[in-house]
């Protein structure tokens, strides 16, 4: 009698090595071809075409995890664009003459904004700098107790810690005074805290969503969020008519009363005006991405504003893997290529493509001074270790790069000349530039420029000039670890 299960051993035995090529093509080749067809840097579709034949199986579900777009490939990326006539069609003074109040040379830049930007570049606005969790947290958390009607807050992360749980009261009151309040948490950044900040708030009954909170797979042990194409913008509008931005999450590690006078530093933004609007957009087309419902603009966007002096041009840019992938990335290309006398970048996370370390390059090499602040200790060593494996690059070409000593400073400030900044949420990396939906703001006044410039030249103080001769000290073991780990930067 013949043993079923003998003849399929032995038949397994036999074949596998065919079956597994079999399998391994048909994996591979069509994962391979998606791949070449829709990556859109020929080094990203090499990178991904070669781990995907040398690693079939491997390779192919990390492609799958980390390298499609799921935005681009769905139907709702087009959602986000839903309301955007209707959030932009308001009227208050476009800037159409900057030479009257700055270089001619910025007019450049304004062109370059409006190609790039739904929003125009508005005058009348108020904008006021706030240094860190002791100037920001307070200034915001003061808003919400004065809010009347509306209050619409996002943000990257938002903890369930001691600073956390003071938004999460003042919510909670203003809910019961009767203001509307939504609350929208990136589905990564929400879990850095443990429990959750959004079963709070959801316990205490404010409507709360988390961006991007799909499975990776149709498998149920597959369904944990996405890891790229997160929400890093940080975003509060109270009433239409007061708006906070910049860098700051929600973290007790940026108040000095939770860290023994040590806190993180960071640096985030309030507005008065015409960004208001624009803020508030972009924050209603990311919730309708969301949770689908249209917040109407004659209730969460004030018609008029006693904005006090002085007021500003200013828009805001938004960027991400859908139809604004390459904003920020032009924007900061367009800034390097005009400056002409100084250049000052402050970013935890400098890992700047080839295209935009480029133009600091050729902007250093025309004479014009680029000064470049990164923290001495990073909060993430990876981003740190590949940081210093290709800012020789820059180093060489005559930019000064300076190591912050002291608390880490998660700012993200970048200003032309003296008078022109690029303040939000965006870093000068990979994941920045080209995986995270991020919100900046580009602004023109002396004034706030000379802020900032104050704030990256204190940095700069009492920083550590890196040189050549400092990197080539690095011991030989170290640089070869720092230029392996440089590779995955595109998704560090």
């Amino acid at each position: 009698m013949v043993n079923l299960s003998q003849l399929l051993h032995d038949f397994w035995l036999e074949y596998w090595p065919h079956i597994a090529l079999i399998l391994s093509l048909v994996i591979s080749i069509p994962t391979a071809i998606h791949a070449a067809m829709n990556k859109k840097e020929v080094r990203a579709a090499i990178g991904w075409v070669g781990i995907i034949l040398l690693s079939p199986f491997a390779g192919s579900i990390l492609y799958i995890i980390a390298g499609v777009n799921r935005v681009r490939q769905t139907q709702i990326s087009e959602l986000r664009d839903k309301q955007i006539k209707e959030y932009i069609n308001y009227d208050t003074p476009v800037v159409t003459n900057l030479r009257q109040q700055f270089d001619e040379h910025l007019e450049a830049l304004q062109t370059l904004g409006n190609q790039i930007s739904y929003f125009q570049l508005r005058s009348g606005n108020h904008i006021q700098l706030l240094q860190g969790g002791d100037e920001a947290y307070p200034a915001m958390l003061d808003a919400i107790h004065q809010a009347e009607h509306s209050i619409a807050l996002q943000s990257y992360i938002f903890d369930n810690d001691r600073i956390g749980q003071q938004f999460v009261e003042a919510l909670v009151k203003a809910k019961q005074r009767g203001v509307s309040v939504r609350v929208l948490i990136d589905a990564i950044g929400v879990r850095y805290s443990h429990p959750p900040v959004h079963r709070l708030l959801r316990k205490h009954g404010i409507t709360c969503a988390l961006f991007m909170s799909i499975p990776l797979l149709p498998l149920s042990f597959f369904k944990r969020p996405y890891a790229n194409l997160r929400s890093h913008r940080k975003v509060l509008i109270v009433d239409g008519r007061i708006a906070f931005t910049g860098g700051m999450n929600i973290r007790e590690g940026f108040c000095s009363e939770f860290t023994n006078n040590n806190p993180a530093k960071d640096t985030h933004f309030s507005f008065q005006g015409p960004v208001v609007l624009q803020l508030m957009s972009t924050f209603a087309h990311d919730w309708e991405f969301t949770t689908n419902e249209t917040l109407n603009y004659d209730f969460w966007c004030a018609c008029t504003w006693d904005t006090p002096l002085p007021q500003v041009p200013a828009r805001c840019v938004r960027s991400g893997p859908d139809r604004f992938l390459a904003s920020t990335h032009s924007m900061l290309q367009g800034a390097f290529a005009v400056a002409q006398r100084h250049i000052r970048i402050q970013s935890p996370y400098f890992l700047p493509d080839q295209v935009l370390m480029g133009a600091l390059n050729t902007a250093a090499r025309r004479g014009v001074r680029v000064d470049i602040v990164i923290p001495k200790k990073n909060n993430l060593q990876l981003v740190s270790r590949a940081m210093l494996a290709q800012i020789n690059e820059v180093i060489e070409a005559g930019c000064h790069v300076w190591m912050a000593t002291g608390s880490f400073n998660h700012s993200k400030l970048i200003t032309i000349d003296g008078q022109w900044s690029y303040v939000g949420s965006s870093n000068l990396d990979p994941r920045s530039l080209r995986l995270n939906f991020e919100l900046d703001v580009e602004i023109y006044c002396r004034d706030i420029a000379q802020q900032i410039e104050q704030a990256i030249d204190e940095e700069i103080y009492s920083a550590e000039a890196l040189s050549l001769e400092k990197l080539a000290q690095i011991p030989f073991k170290q640089r070869l670890i720092n230029r392996i780990i440089w590779l995955a930067s595109p998704y560090l």
